[in-house]
């Protein structure tokens, strides 16, 4: 691990969650995976988040999620906890909970009961930032209905509440003009199948799905994104996209979990509301993902 990294930077996993067959979170199997993924070379796990489904989880599974990535990862590899809630209180809560388990930064939602404007935003972030840990913004205008438009994350970065922001909207264009509006702030590739696109305009790191299934393909694929390195990207890129484009539609938690299982690994069911996937779906993820397999991607 290269120690000198900002905690933010390089392949921080979105880690899915596993349940048993009672729907209770398998901790031992959720240790397992984020001590494995430290041993696949990639760079930290961000759990609590979309992946992890943590709008379903308590304040104490929520916690001991946290306290297990921690106890699982080695020297040098983050742990960068979602700390989204409907509520500035609830979010700082959990940023004080991750900092006083040893995390070395955060990951935080808007708030996202309603369509908070920006003084609500900027609010949400200070009483965060005010735990202090570096937090990360999570751009998802499609699930939160709040937009933290390249404007808004100027301003919450000049006021010291965020260091970085995962972009999920989707827009390439947004990175640039978020470079220019905040040269400081880093760019967090947040969906999957635009990982070179956004890596090409000078992301720092990739909050990723995917390589929960295909670590060292996806580790090599952001290494030549962000080295300019086109001639080794695209090939990869073209080959993975049929699985790296599920990370943006709706059953994305669904498919990953799906993807895991097929390596050997625990991805399991989900919990309520979130139900299987329909036949056709998983016949698509799972005949994407064994091409993969039996291509010898890993």
């Amino acid at each position: 691990m290269n120690q000198n990294r900002m905690p933010w930077h390089g392949v921080i996993v979105a880690t899915s969650l596993p349940f048993g067959h009672d729907l209770a979170v398998d901790y031992g199997a959720y240790g397992d995976n984020v001590a494995w993924l430290a041993e696949q070379g990639l760079h930290g796990v961000a759990p609590n988040g979309s992946l992890g489904e943590y709008q379903t989880l308590t304040y104490e599974e929520r916690d001991r999620v946290v306290e297990t990535a921690v106890a699982n990862a080695p020297e040098g590899f983050t742990v960068m906890p979602g700390v989204g809630a409907y509520g500035a209180v609830e979010a700082k809560r959990h940023a004080q909970f991750a900092k006083d388990a040893g995390c070395q930064a955060v990951m935080c939602l808007p708030p996202n009961a309603y369509r908070a404007d920006d003084r609500a935003v900027l609010e949400h972030y200070r009483m965060v930032a005010s735990a202090g840990l570096p937090v990360t913004a999570y751009n998802n205008p499609i699930d939160t209905k709040v937009d933290l438009r390249p404007e808004l994350l100027a301003k919450l970065h000049a006021e010291g509440f965020i260091v970085g922001v995962k972009e999920f909207s989707g827009d390439v264009r947004r990175c640039y003009a978020i470079s220019e509006l905040a040269p400081g702030l880093d760019l967090l590739i947040g969906t999957d199948d635009t990982l070179v696109e956004v890596g090409l305009a000078g992301a720092k790191g990739w909050v990723a799905g995917y390589p929960q299934i295909f670590p060292r393909a996806c580790l090599a694929l952001y290494n030549a994104s962000l080295a300019g390195d086109l001639d080794t990207a695209l090939p990869l890129y073209r080959r993975l996209h049929s699985v790296l484009r599920w990370d943006s539609n709706t059953e994305f938690v669904q498919a990953i979990k799906l993807g895991q299982d097929m390596i050997g690994r625990t991805g399991g069911s989900c919990r309520p509301p979130r139900q299987a996937l329909a036949p056709e779906n998983e016949a698509l993820v799972r005949a994407a993902t064994q091409a993969l397999i039996d291509a010898g991607v890993n």
